[in-house]
């Protein structure tokens, strides 16, 4: 399955990187397209907010849209960590499938790799 990201900080990217996954798109513009079951792993903007390219490619993408990841700071954003994962998963109806802090531990890579597959 497809894994499409959305990486502002770089903290995604340096997962990315780690899982050496074969089958991704970086969203840059919001505006590229997938014609393919996908899996979305993305950061929050703001307070918990959906970032604009990622909302913006969304509403072209989300009939292929199976589940949701993502990559927030707890430390910074402790009341708000990784909300938008629920307010995208309330909207398209999919699953959060896992949340991280920033570039996550271990076990989290494993994790990641596990959803991945």
């Amino acid at each position: 399955m497809k894994v499409v990201y959305a990486s502002r900080t770089g903290n995604i990217q340096t997962v990315m990187n780690k899982l050496n996954l074969a089958n991704t798109l970086k969203i840059e513009t919001g505006l590229e397209e997938v014609c393919e079951d996908f899996i979305l792993f993305t950061y929050n903007d703001g307070a918990g907010v959906v970032p604009p390219t990622v909302d913006e490619f969304l509403k072209h993408n989300s009939k292929y849209l199976k589940g949701v990841v993502g990559s927030g700071n707890r430390e910074r954003h402790p009341d708000t960590w990784n909300f938008c994962l629920d307010i995208i998963s309330k909207e398209y109806n999919v699953p959060v499938l896992y949340k991280i802090n920033t570039t996550g531990t271990d076990e989290d890579l494993a994790r990641l790799k596990e959803i991945f597959k």
